[in-house]
C-alpha cells in the first residue's frame, strides 16, 4: 500500500532480523513524523517485534547472509519489486548483503532519496580474493546511494581510505552511533536491582565475587579468544573471578575449538546465550571487555557505559569512538591480551578507578548519544533529500520547519 502522493514512505531493509534492534525507537520516531514506515528482513521473532512494538509494517524476504549468486538474485528481484510496488521517498539500506542488494533494487526501482547505512566494514578482517570482493561490493552500495551515514568518524576515515564511496556523500550523525541510547533505562532502580539480585543468584555467581563481562557474538573477531586467555591470567591473580558471556557461538568466524571447549568446561564462566534484555546482565558484570577486531560503532559499549560500568577494549575501528582511554575505560593495541588482563585486573580491584570511569561513561553516553540527538539528525538529513528531489514533506516535519526554522540546520558531521 502506498501512502499520500505515493512517495512519502521510507523503506529500512536489512539481512537478518535481529540487525532490527539497530532502530528501536527509531522506526516509531519517524512514523510520528508523518512517514510511513516498512521493514524488510529475512523472517524472525524480532521482525514481527517490530510491527508489534513500533507500529511498521513488516515483509519477511529471505535474504542470505554468505554470498549466494542463485538465493541473492532471487533475493534482488523481490527487493525490486516490493519497492516498485510500495514507491518508498526513501530507502535506508543496512548490512553488507542487504545494503548492496537493497541499494541495487532501490536504484532499479527508481527510489529518489536512497541512504546506505554503513555500520561497519567486515572486510577489514579478511584477505586476498574475499577482502577484494567485499570492497567492490561496498563500493557497489556506496555507488547506489545518495548518502553514506557511517557511524562512527573512525569508520568514516577508514571507508575514505579504501576508496569506499565518495567523501561528500559520506555523513555522521552527532557523535556517532546508528541509534543512540536511551540512558535512564539502564538507570539501576529498585525493579532491576531486584532482578539482578535474582540474576546472580540464577547464574550461580555468589554474591560479592568480580565479574568481567562480555555481550555479542562470540566469535575470533569479537576477540572471545584473546577474552578468555586474558581472564585466566587474572583468574590465577584472583582465583574468585568469574567471565559472563552473553551470545551465542556462531559457525561463520568461529572461535578456536581448543577455547571453545576451555570455555564449554570452566565452572567460572557462564555461557548466558542470547538473551532479549540485556540490562540486568550489565549490572551483574563488574567490568565490560570488548576486545573487538573491527567495529562500525559498538552499541553494546554504549549500553555497558549506560549501565555505569567502565569499558576495556582494542583500539579497533568504532571502538577508538565509543572508549577515551584513560576517562571511561582503556583502549589496547589489537591483540594484547597481557595488556587486556592487565586493564581488567586494574579495574577489578580498584573500586575507585572502576566508579570514577563508569560514571564518565555513563555521563558521556547521556549527553553525546541519547536517542533524541541521532533521531533529530536522520530526520532532517531525510528532509533535506526530499527538499531537494522537489516531493512534499509530511507534515509533521513542515510545521515543525515552519515553526523553528532551525529544525532544518544540519546537525551532521560532513568531510
Amino acid at each position: 500500500m502506498a501512502i499520500e502522493n505515493g512517495r512519502r514512505g521510507i523503506v529500512y531493509a536489512v539481512t537478518v532480523p535481529v540487525a532490527i534492534s539497530y532502530f528501536a525507537g527509531q522506526l516509531r520516531y519517524m512514523r510520528e513524523c508523518g512517514y510511513e514506515v516498512t521493514v524488510i528482513s529475512s523472517p524472525g521473532t524480532e521482525l514481527d517485534r517490530a510491527a508489534e512494538q513500533e507500529g511498521v509494517r513488516i515483509i519477511p524476504l529471505p535474504i542470505a547472509r554468505e554470498i549466494s549468486p542463485v538465493r541473492d538474485l532471487i533475493s534482488l528481484w523481490r527487493l525490486w519489486s516490493v519497492m516498485r510496488r510500495l514507491r518508498p521517498a526513501i530507502t535506508n539500506v543496512g548490512t553488507p548483503k542487504a545494503g548492496l542488494l537493497g541499494g541495487i533494487a532501490a536504484l532499479l526501482a527508481g527510489v529518489p532519496c536512497r541512504v546506505y547505512t554503513l555500520h561497519g566494514l567486515r572486510l577489514e578482517t579478511t584477505k586476498g580474493l574475499k577482502r577484494r570482493m567485499l570492497v567492490m561490493a561496498e563500493r557497489l552500495a556506496c555507488l547506489c546511494a545518495h548518502r553514506v551515514v557511517c557511524v562512527s568518524e573512525s569508520l568514516r576515515r577508514k571507508a575514505d581510505s579504501l576508496g569506499i564511496g565518495q567523501p561528500k556523500q559520506m555523513r555522521v550523525l552527532g557523535s556517532g552511533s546508528c541509534n543512540g541510547i536511551d540512558v535512564a533505562a539502564y538507570s539501576l532502580d529498585e525493579s532491576l536491582r531486584q532482578r539482578v539480585g535474582e540474576l546472580r543468584r540464577n547464574l550461580g555467581i555468589p554474591e560479592d565475587a568480580p565479574v568481567i563481562g562480555f555481550v555479542g557474538r562470540l566469535t575470533w573477531s569479537k576477540g572471545i579468544d584473546e577474552l578468555f586467555h586474558a581472564y585466566c591470567q587474572v583468574r590465577r591473580a584472583m582465583p574468585d573471578v568469574w567471565l559472563l558471556l552473553v551470545g551465542r557461538f556462531e559457525d561463520g568466524e568461529p572461535v578456536s575449538a581448543r577455547v571453545r571447549q576451555d570455555i564449554e568446561n570452566d565452572d567460572h564462566v557462564i555461557l548466558a546465550g542470547f538473551v532479549t534484555d540485556t540490562r540486568p546482565y550489565y549490572h551483574v558484570m563488574d567490568v565490560f571487555a570488548l576486545p573487538s577486531y573491527r567495529e562500525g560503532f559498538p552499541n553494546v559499549v554504549l549500553e555497558a557505559q549506560a549501565a555505569g560500568k567502565p569499558v576495556v577494549a582494542f583500539r579497533a575501528t568504532g571502538c577508538v569512538d565509543a572508549v577515551i582511554d584513560g576517562v571511561n575505560g582503556f583502549l589496547l593495541s589489537i591483540g594484547d591480551v597481557q595488556g587486556l588482563a592487565g586493564a581488567l585486573e586494574l579495574l577489578l580491584k580498584n573500586k575507585a578507578l572502576n566508579a570514577s570511569m563508569g560514571k564518565a561513561g555513563r555521563e558521556r553516553a547521556h549527553t553525546q548519544y541519547s536517542h533524541e540527538r541521532i533521531w533529530e539528525a536522520l530526520a532532517q538529513e531525510y528532509a533535506a533529500l526530499i527538499d531537494r528531489c522537489g516531493l512534499p514533506l509530511p507534515k509533521a516535519i513542515q510545521e515543525r520547519l515552519e515553526s523553528d526554522p532551525s529544525v532544518g540546520e544540519p546537525a551532521l558531521i560532513e568531510r
